[in-house]
């Protein structure tokens, strides 16, 4: 789920989102990114989080957040009942990442999506010549204690994108240093290269 500190994705979401648009973030940890959108784009923003820690931590930020798990709570959500619904850097970690995306897709009239990107040069180098596992800035998880249990690439997302016939409005590839990669580029050289992607979709 979302970690504790600045995320480079922070502000290319922030980015996406239209000034005081009705805006949900699933998986909002310690509020960081729902605390930008409030500060910065005036948003009428609500969160859900499976921590009570979290949640707390929220509270205290001056956010409406309740506590929830991704899997089990978002059909509780009505259809079309916010501008946009986001899921940073936690559809890796949900045990049902199609019918997730779906229901994101269901509830929201866009949908942003940012997620790291296990199909990176480092991570597959890593995993070739060391036989183990990565442990990286991005993925600092050790494979058994990591909460990320669905491991997928750009590749992989945009298959999945289109199988529950999600259209992409805009994608992003960062590299190791945060930085934007050419959109000039091929799909396969942001699958090779990208260590992150925001993905701004809708149905």
């Amino acid at each position: 789920m979302n970690g504790t500190g600045s995320r480079v994705d922070f502000q290319l979401i922030a980015d996406m989102i239209a000034p005081r648009a009705r805006v949900l973030d699933v998986g909002c940890g310690e509020g960081e990114l729902l605390e930008l959108l409030r500060d910065d784009r005036q948003v009428d923003g609500r969160g859900i989080e499976i921590s009570q820690e979290g949640v707390n931590r929220c509270v205290a930020r001056g956010l409406s957040v309740i506590q929830g798990d991704a899997d089990h709570d978002l059909r509780y959500y009505p259809d079309r009942g916010f501008d946009y619904v986001i899921l940073s850097q936690t559809i890796q970690a949900t045990r049902n990442p199609k019918t997730v995306l779906e229901e994101l897709l269901r509830i929201g009239d866009k949908v942003v999506v940012s997620f790291p990107n296990f199909g990176h040069a480092r991570l597959r180098l890593s995993l070739l010549f060391r036989g183990r596992m990565p442990v990286t800035r991005d993925l600092p998880y050790s494979w058994y204690d990591t909460p990320n249990i669905h491991f997928c690439t750009i590749r992989d997302f945009m298959l999945l994108c289109d199988e529950v016939g999600a259209t992409v409005e805009k994608a992003i590839a960062l590299d190791g240093t945060g930085h934007e990669i050419a959109l000039s580029m091929p799909w396969w050289f942001w699958n090779l290269f990208g260590q992150q992607a925001v993905f701004l979709l809708r149905r």
